[in-house]
């Protein structure tokens, strides 16, 4: 059996990751085409990370994933998985997760990425992020309850914490919607804060953190321009078109404030991964460079110094 090598020991700590979207991209498959893996580990811990998300470029086996892993002193953090419980049965999503899930478990990951793929519009990220379809109120009852049962059988079966994704163009954008989801979940749903995507939706995370602070159980760390993401309202700009425009960026490098968040770490014990994401065009934003600033940002200005592993 493959054995995953631990090189951060202290379950007490937050640990520092990266996503491997500073050097490709998981839709626009043009950006970052062809990177390899070893490249992308390589560098990821070159900057000093302790772990990386799941890629479309890195193996989807065990056996060819952690070998790889070890060899650059890394760990599998979690992964995004599509989710389409607003259309289908919790023991069909069970179905379609088996595999996703599966190597998440093996390879040591203690959360899933959780984003509701189900009633989107058509080619939804590459529409006016105006038009995105809504989920009708009188569905969201329902909607909870198959997202409740799914969570607590995805712990059950495979250890997996379900973190859900709020994010641009998804049922789940706007703080209302997030809170209503939440209120009406049980306590086995998890949530993903992400700075950017609050940002980008039009409230602060700092909302989620004073609401829902004992679901918050992983935290993808992006900054967002200011300009470019108001370009995007009123221009009518396509999720993707704003990608290209630079509308996300590293932490320090865009308009957020992350001192709430520093707080929040500081004050709660948060023993979670945080892990720096944003999608940008890696010929623009060459990751090695965007990644070390990015880790150094982070530990000095978010992460309190004793508390880095």
């Amino acid at each position: 059996m493959i054995q995953q090598t631990f090189y951060s020991t202290n379950a007490a700590r937050p640990e520092l990751g990266v996503s491997p979207l500073s050097w490709v991209n998981e839709v626009l498959l043009d950006l970052g085409g062809d990177t390899r893996p070893e490249q992308c580990l390589h560098e990821a811990s070159q900057a000093g990370y302790q772990g990386v998300e799941m890629s479309r470029i890195l193996p989807r086996s065990a056996e060819a994933l952690l070998p790889l892993l070890n060899q650059h002193q890394l760990r599998l953090i979690s992964g995004w998985y599509d989710g389409f419980l607003t259309e289908r049965s919790v023991e069909a999503e069970l179905q379609a997760v088996h595999q996703h899930a599966s190597l998440l478990s093996h390879c040591g990951a203690k959360v899933m990425v959780y984003g509701e793929c189900g009633w989107m519009a058509e080619r939804a990220l590459d529409i006016p992020l105006s038009q995105r379809r809504l989920l009708p109120a009188d569905r969201l009852a329902a909607y909870a309850d198959r997202l409740s049962r799914f969570a607590a059988q995805l712990y059950a079966r495979y250890g997996l914490r379900l973190a859900y994704h709020h994010h641009l163009m998804m049922v789940a954008e706007t703080w209302d919607e997030i809170a209503r989801l939440l209120n009406a979940c049980s306590s086995e749903v998890g949530l993903l804060l992400d700075t950017g995507h609050a940002f980008a939706a039009g409230f602060s995370y700092q909302q989620l953190i004073e609401r829902f602070p004992e679901r918050i159980c992983h935290i993808h760390l992006k900054d967002v321009r200011r300009d470019r993401l108001q370009q995007a309202r009123a221009g009518e700009m396509t999720f993707n078109e704003a990608v290209l425009a630079g509308l996300f960026c590293a932490p320090g490098e865009g308009d957020l404030d992350f001192a709430p968040l520093a707080r929040f770490i500081a004050a709660s014990g948060y023993s979670g991964w945080l892990v720096v994401e944003a999608e940008q065009d890696p010929a623009k934003a060459p990751p090695l460079a965007t990644v070390t600033r990015a880790h150094h940002y982070v530990t000095r200005h978010i992460l309190p110094q004793e508390s880095l592993a």
